[in-house]
């Protein structure tokens, strides 16, 4: 299935658009998608391990199921004050 990721703040950056395709199986899981994306695109390496992923507007975990259709956001950590 193809997962349309989206891409915030230095994810974005980093890639250079504000989102990214990702062909993975279906009934595949964040996990799966982290692995997948690690591979793709490795300018994201240096924040993969650090970012958030959302379904709609819920927050995963690495064994969330991704359903049909899913736009996941990816969500890197921020800092500031």
């Amino acid at each position: 299935m193809n997962v349309v990721v989206k891409l915030f703040a230095g994810a974005r950056e980093l890639v250079g658009k504000d989102e990214i395709a990702v062909e993975i199986g279906s009934g595949a899981t964040i996990g799966e998608l982290r692995e997948h994306i690690f591979r793709q695109h490795a300018e994201l390496r240096p924040l993969l391990p650090h970012v958030m992923f959302a379904i709609e507007t819920t927050y995963c975990n690495e064994d969330t199921p991704i359903p049909e259709n899913a736009v996941v956001a990816c969500i890197p950590p921020v800092s500031g004050g």
